[in-house]
């Protein structure tokens, strides 16, 4: 099963696609690898549709990849005397640690670290930003505020706190549970949510040790002040605009989405674009002209993966809004302007080495010479990372022993990843790259590929070598 698009889907699964023949409609669809959310999933709902994914991956015969998205800390008010409270513009109000049920004047903040953290000037949004209060006096226990923006607030209701960084780590038990239970059922990424600082990525890192590589998802505007780093430790980003949208201004969005974007892809790692891309498709079989405009903006700046949340998680039309999403990236990377786009966005790697260099050979030599596929051995995946960072225009096809490897190449633009044992020699990794690129429909007989690969064979990282080769009859 070949895509013809380079930018991947991410189906989020869910209710409404909750049996192996939705969720593999939705793979004939388009869908390249699979998001378990487990702000909605146990441990058993996981392994369940862990293993009808491998089912599925067994009878296309196609590596899919799979994530799984862990909660974070969720912050909740507590619980007023009459369920609600409606809050004016100007009115003073308090959180404080107090657990009796609250009222119009103050209710309870269960959250001491947060407490403790607050001070002057500090914004509180309430119920996804619908109440907003900034904080005029703060003490241990307390934080007076005045209200900004009006509005009705319910019971547990939950709290953003866009100017204060929290100190307390982005991972609670419940996610320490889930994310050995996600690594023991045999993941291949795992997301972190609320990611504020790069600790927050190298704790579940070292949790994961190389089991499942790490994504982090760009939710809080703490993490944009150190977005660097971030990027730097993780292995993918995840541009999580419902919740950057809530905590910083909407119209700083795009912006932060395209700075984002480019970091990533200039540091090597891949970036998932998510959260409301095709929102009306939830109750609709179509979407908006805006909501495909906004897919397409995502595919035309080079994002390796564009991810559904509810639209195939709890809509009425999963498999319409996967087709949808398929259709729009096809279309944007025939348009004449895409090639264009894309290679004006090219930029050196941070800290180039020799496997770079290797990397941007290829991609020269590919174009200049109008081959068709460049082909990549790997063992790591590191390689087939390397090259799709430069965006070639011909496909990329990985060959890698490892089948884990192959499916966590199914985030990344424009991979189409085969599960072969190593090349024995150099002659061997030629021939078979041949055969697998006239196999999956790259070439035909008498066609260039370029093949890149490590010497010696099997070892992680060791891009040295580059050759272009001829296309035989076998296949």
């Amino acid at each position: 099963m070949r895509r013809l698009r380079r930018c991947k889907i991410l189906a989020t699964l869910g209710p409404a696609s909750a049996d192996k023949a939705t969720i593999s409609a939705l793979h004939d669809a388009g869908a390249d690898l699979f998001r378990i959310n487990m702000s909605h999933a146990d441990h058993d709902g996981m392994r369940e549709r862990i293993a009808m994914i491998r089912e599925i991956e067994k009878d296309s015969g196609r590596p899919i990849g799979i994530l799984v998205d862990l909660q974070g800390p969720k912050l909740r008010i507590g619980v007023f005397h009459e369920g609600a409270v409606m809050l004016r513009k100007g009115d003073a109000f308090t959180l404080d640690a107090d657990p009796t049920p609250g009222d119009a004047h103050r209710v309870n903040l269960p959250h001491p670290e947060i407490l403790e953290a607050l001070a002057p000037g500090h914004v509180v949004l309430i119920d996804d930003g619908k109440v907003r209060l900034h904080i005029v006096e703060a003490t241990p226990t307390s934080a007076r505020a005045i209200v900004d923006v009006a509005g009705r607030i319910s019971n547990r209701k939950g709290v953003s706190l866009p100017n204060t960084e929290i100190p307390v780590s982005a991972m609670t038990p419940k996610d320490r549970s889930d994310l050995e239970a996600g690594l023991n059922a045999g993941v291949d990424w795992v997301a972190v949510s609320f990611v504020q600082r790069p600790e927050d990525v190298a704790e579940v890192k070292k949790i994961a040790r190389g089991r499942a590589l790490v994504m982090a998802k760009i939710e809080k505007p703490q993490a944009i002040s150190r977005l660097a780093e971030i990027i730097e430790l993780s292995d993918a980003l995840m541009v999580a605009r419902g919740d950057l949208g809530v905590e910083m201004p909407l119209e700083k969005v795009p912006g932060l989405q395209k700075r984002i974007t480019r970091m990533t892809r200039r540091a090597g790692k891949p970036v998932v674009v998510a959260t409301q891309m095709l929102e009306s498709m939830i109750q609709s079989p179509v979407p908006t002209r805006a909501e495909v405009s906004d897919v397409a903006t995502a595919v035309f700046e080079g994002a390796d993966a564009v991810m559904l949340s509810a639209e195939s998680a709890a809509g009425q039309y999963p498999v319409e809004a996967v087709t949808t999403m398929n259709r729009i990236a096809e279309e944007v990377e025939t348009d004449s302007v895409y090639r264009a786009v894309i290679s004006a966005q090219r930029a050196d790697a941070p800290d180039p080495g020799g496997a770079d260099a290797i990397a941007v050979a290829a991609r020269d030599m590919a174009e200049t010479l109008d081959l068709k596929a460049v082909c990549a051995w790997t063992a790591s995946g590191s390689t087939a990372f390397r090259i799709a960072r430069e965006r070639p225009q011909p496909p990329i096809l990985a060959l890698t022993p490892n089948r884990d490897t192959a499916r966590r190449l199914a985030l990344v633009w424009g991979v189409h990843a085969i599960v072969t044992k190593d090349a024995s020699d150099i002659d061997d990794m030629a021939r078979r790259a041949s055969k697998f690129s006239n196999r999956e429909g790259f070439s035909q007989e008498g066609d260039r590929i370029i093949i890149v690969a490590g010497v010696p064979f099997g070892t992680p990282g060791a891009t040295n070598m580059i050759r272009i080769g001829f296309c035989g009859a076998e296949s």
